[in-house]
């Protein structure tokens, strides 16, 4: 009798061991489950942890919750101002509801691939290739407002949409080196001739400034033969100024007509003898 109760208890805990064995599930940190029981969906989501479900009726799928990077293919299209291009994106999303993602949607994430290619497209198709080039950032909220909208409803929330490269052809590369060169260019003539109208100013005003004075010409003239004459040991053939001739002239026309250097002394000696 004895015997037979001690085998009754060992096939129970045998039998209450693959019980639990077959029931027993461990949910990681990172992961929810959802249990179905007998097809249709059990209760709330199985937090992470140590868990139950009842063996050949319930059967559980873990989700997991990370937020996933996905990249999306190339994608080539005909930008609004007719230039082919290809783009490709990448897209960080995560499952934000374990039981939508897995009721609503067969595969959520071939189903977000295929919404962000779409998406993508449609994008090239409404944009220029200068906003492609410069303004992603306008380009990226509007690509993650359109992959965002249909994915709520399969219990996924899109994080990110960031485009990663821009190809272009070579033809049109080649158009945009010349394009660059030739603003390039014209930047440098605007501003060659902008030093060039500021020197002609200048110069004019110190013309203007030796006209009132001509010795100032004599000086300038003394300071470029020092300069000159600094540099090389050589002859220097010089051009008499004709400022400095007018100069003269000027001074000569100040003097009486026949009047001499003697006749200035006389003069001046008369004067001083019969002062007051």
């Amino acid at each position: 009798m004895l015997e037979e109760l001690l085998t009754a208890a060992a096939a129970t805990g045998s039998a209450g061991a693959v019980y639990l064995s077959a029931a027993a599930r461990v949910v990681k940190q990172y992961e929810r489950g959802v249990v179905f029981r007998l097809g249709r969906l059990h209760g709330e989501v199985r937090r992470p942890g140590f868990t139950l479900i009842v063996p050949a009726v319930d059967r559980m799928r873990k989700v997991n919750m990370q937020i996933v990077t996905m990249p999306v293919p190339a994608q080539e299209g005909i930008t609004r101002d007719n230039v082919t291009v290809r783009v490709d994106a990448v897209v960080y999303f995560k499952v934000v509801d374990a039981a939508a993602a897995v009721v609503n949607v067969e595969d959520y994430r071939f189903a977000v691939s295929q919404m962000a290619q779409t998406s993508l497209r449609s994008i090239i198709g409404k944009s220029e290739l200068d906003d492609l080039l410069s303004d992603r950032e306008k380009l990226n909220q509007g690509l993650e407002l359109m992959i965002d909208s249909p994915a709520v409803g399969w219990g996924v929330q899109i994080d990110r949409v960031e485009i990663k490269d821009v190809s272009l052809p070579d033809t049109m590369k080649r158009s945009m080196a010349r394009q660059a060169e030739a603003d390039r260019e014209r930047r440098a003539r605007v501003i060659n001739a902008d030093a060039e109208l500021q020197a002609s100013r200048k110069l004019a005003e110190a013309a203007q400034q030796m006209a009132d004075t001509p010795s100032a010409l004599q000086l300038r003239l003394l300071q470029t033969v020092v300069a000159v004459a600094a540099e090389k040991n050589s002859t220097l053939v010089l051009p008499f100024p004709v400022e400095l001739l007018r100069f003269l002239e000027r001074a000569q026309q100040q003097i009486p007509p026949g009047t001499t250097r003697d006749t200035r002394d006389t003069r001046d000696t008369k004067e001083q003898s019969t002062g007051p």
